[in-house]
């Protein structure tokens, strides 16, 4: 019998910074890098036999501009729940 419980991050109020694990990501949360602020915009999916996590992310002052990001699996990320 598995009694574990689904781990929930430290700070999962809205409007605060949490340090998640790219598969932790939801729609909506934000982040920031040396090229501004993103918000996710589709749930994250891993590439690479499970190494690298991706995440389609836009701009938040320029919603025209979409991307995709990878990081290492491993990696946490600053992130901001709204």
């Amino acid at each position: 019998m598995n009694t574990r419980k689904a781990r929930e991050p430290a700070s999962s109020a809205k409007g605060t910074l949490s340090r998640l694990l790219l598969m932790e990501l939801h729609v909506g949360d934000r982040f920031s890098d040396e090229t501004g602020e993103w918000e996710v915009v589709a749930h994250p999916y891993m590439g690479a036999g499970g190494k690298i996590a991706y995440a389609r992310v836009r701009r938040v002052d320029q919603p025209a501009t979409v991307d995709v990001r990878s990081w290492s699996a491993h990696e946490r990320i600053n992130v901001k729940r709204t």
